[in-house]
């Protein structure tokens, strides 16, 4: 039986709430003019702009299936149930790279598109109306989800990358300046990385990197040496997509607050994967994508502390983060519409609001313990293979770590192992330097392999993956007795 949640053509709950200029103006909300339809329209409005997150986790954790049943749950994944060949079932384990989409979200997005479609915030019609409820519940559901204490310290954006960005270009460029310091690590995302680059660049800041002990997790005391009184920002993934170290960004903010130095997060492969609670790790950005968690792509978040964003310049002008345009200049929104120029993707955000939905019905504490006991069974049997060298922290040494792997095999390029597992055996695994060139050069490689599970996953799967990995290299290494390569694959590979 697949997860189940309670049809409606209307799924939302309202979360319109004043904004915080008109406030300010001693504006009553319902008068002002772009809003005041869907205050006669009897859309129920929230009273204060400060909605408490607290005790929404347990809530969630007792709604949640208790026992789930991993094996059922796989049938809510249409993908997931192909051959990608005739006779050949997909064994997916790319998740790091992107999540399957359960049968709940696809369907939310078509009802969406079919019954719901219209133009957010401006509209007056019943449509409009309707489609920036679900807009602005979609906003909720994601506050809900990483237990912001303001569901205005959530802004939409295209994806992580963008998120990222949006606080360089506002916060950092008017914050940071010749002479300050930008902390990161040798493990980052180029996503977390290039953006500040561009920013030292431009304001003649400086950047100090973070390095690795020799187990593949961040040497912690040696990366709070670098944050001093002249940091003025430190970006750090909550989960290496590597190495899958977790960090410990408590930890990491409490030195940050010592010397008043701001603290972003890239949770990409952390917010999809288990608790994560804005308000207990102390950070003051963090920024998700949609699409690795169950969601669409073309969207993703950053959260941010209120006061930070209020305090920080708009990022892209047009319609939407206005609030009066003359011909002699113009006035800024509140947030979050003050970062969400023009047409937001309304349709994906409300797709996103239906994954968390999805994932919260889980539970996250269960859906990480189900990746702990993958996560180990991934790790031992890839380390069992002959000729193996991993990467990054073993279950033993880190067990809340991801549940990935990265690794080379002596005598195999990661992307001929790639190519023979996925023709041979229908497996999907990951390739390249997954956009973390300097941690590469740091390991001394130019690529790895990287096999990455989810929930959805099985043992199973793992085993059959380790098992077509032990073929892919007695073929190429011609260690073993099996069949020689055929001559179209040994072309392709070059061997």
């Amino acid at each position: 039986m697949a997860l189940t949640l309670s049809p409606s053509t209307r799924p939302y709950q309202p979360v319109l709430v004043p904004s915080a200029n008109a406030e300010a103006k001693g504006v009553p909300w319902p008068e002002i003019p772009e809003r005041r339809s869907l205050a006669l329209a009897g859309v129920a409005l929230a009273t204060t702009t400060r909605l408490s997150r607290r005790g929404t986790r347990a809530t969630a954790r007792s709604r949640c299936r208790l026992a789930a049943n991993w094996d059922e749950i796989r049938g809510d994944f249409p993908a997931l149930q192909q051959e990608v060949k005739p006779g050949i079932r997909l064994v997916y384990l790319d998740n790091a790279a992107t999540s399957q989409k359960p049968r709940h979200v696809l369907e939310e997005l078509n009802r969406f598109y079919g019954s719901d479609n219209s133009n957010v915030h401006r509209g007056m019609h019943t449509l409009s109306m309707r489609s920036t409820e679900a807009f602005e519940g979609a906003r909720k559901k994601v506050a809900d989800f990483v237990n912001a204490p303001d569901v205005h310290e959530i802004i939409f954006t295209r994806n992580a990358t963008e998120a990222i960005n949006l606080v360089a270009r506002t916060w950092g460029a008017a914050n940071i300046a010749s002479g300050d310091e930008i902390v990161l690590t040798v493990m980052e995302h180029h996503s977390n990385l290039v953006p500040w680059q561009q920013l030292a660049e431009s304001t003649g800041a400086t950047l100090k990197f973070g390095r690795l002990r020799s187990n593949g997790t961040l040497d912690i005391d040696h990366f709070e040496s670098l944050i001093t009184e002249r940091t003025k920002l430190v970006g750090l993934c909550h989960v290496s997509n590597v190495l899958g170290c977790v960090n410990p960004i408590e930890r990491v903010a409490k030195k940050c607050q010592s010397v008043d130095a701001k603290l972003l997060v890239d949770a990409c492969q952390s917010v999809p994967h288990m608790p994560v609670n804005v308000q207990t790790l102390g950070a003051d950005w963090l920024v998700a994508s949609s699409h690795k968690m169950c969601g669409p792509t073309g969207i993703g978040f950053l959260w941010g502390r209120a006061e930070l964003l209020r305090a920080s310049p708009p990022f892209l002008g047009g319609g939407e983060m206005i609030d009066e345009v003359k011909l002699e200049g113009s006035t800024y929104n509140d947030i979050p519409h003050r970062f969400e120029a023009g047409t937001p993707a309304f349709a994906e955000a409300i797709a996103l609001g239906s994954a968390c939905d999805y994932l919260q019905r889980l539970g996250m504490d269960a859906i990480a313990r189900r990746e702990h006991q993958l996560s180990k069974r991934l790790w031992d049997r890839v380390a069992a293979l002959p000729g193996v060298t991993m990467y990054g922290p073993s279950p033993e040494e880190d067990p809340d770590r991801a549940s990935l792997v990265c690794f080379n095999v002596e005598g195999c390029h990661a992307n001929d192992l790639a190519t023979i597992i996925d023709q041979d055996r229908g497996i999907a695994m990951r390739s390249g330097h997954h956009c973390t060139q300097p941690l590469h050069t740091e390991l001394g490689i130019a690529a790895s392999a990287r096999l990455s599970a989810y929930f959805y996953n099985t043992e199973e799967e793992i085993d059959a993956a380790a098992d077509a990995l032990r073929a892919a290299i007695e073929l190429i290494t011609g260690q073993g007795q099996g069949e020689a390569l055929d001559p179209a694959m040994a072309a392709l590979l070059d061997v």
